[in-house]
């Protein structure tokens, strides 16, 4: 190999490392958080009394309430669209519904503020009087 070669590649070769290692190095970016389910009442697994069920479900960004979803979906396998109660607070969904005793899951859809959707279950059980 003639020497102008040899150096053209090694040059190459050492720019690809500096990039490699200056990537390595640099600040990352702070990326866009999702939102994620924190807490939610209900707990996952939890159970509460037959009749007016509060439904909470607090998550660690802000959400856009008007494009989320909260499904109830019942142990037959029947669901239906909770309506969302307004909250100030931009992290939470509410919802108010009547149960009987049984099994039930929340299934939530929400848009965060990064502009991904997240979802997931909220399994619970009603307990009788």
């Amino acid at each position: 190999m003639s020497g102008r070669r040899e150096t053209a590649l090694t040059g190459f070769r050492l720019s690809r490392l500096l990039l490699a290692v200056a990537l390595l190095l640099s600040p990352s970016l702070p990326a866009a958080a999702h939102a994620i389910l924190l807490r939610s009442v209900p707990a996952i697994g939890g159970s509460v009394p037959a009749g007016a069920v509060a439904l909470e479900l607090h998550y660690n960004s802000r959400i856009d309430a008007g494009r989320s979803r909260l499904t109830l979906i019942r142990a037959d396998h029947s669901d239906s669209v909770l309506p969302i109660v307004p909250d100030p607070a931009p992290d939470v969904l509410r919802a108010q519904v009547m149960l009987p005793p049984g099994s039930y899951v929340v299934r939530w859809q929400v848009l965060a503020v990064d502009g991904h959707i997240t979802r997931g279950d909220v399994p619970f059980t009603v307990t009788g009087p």
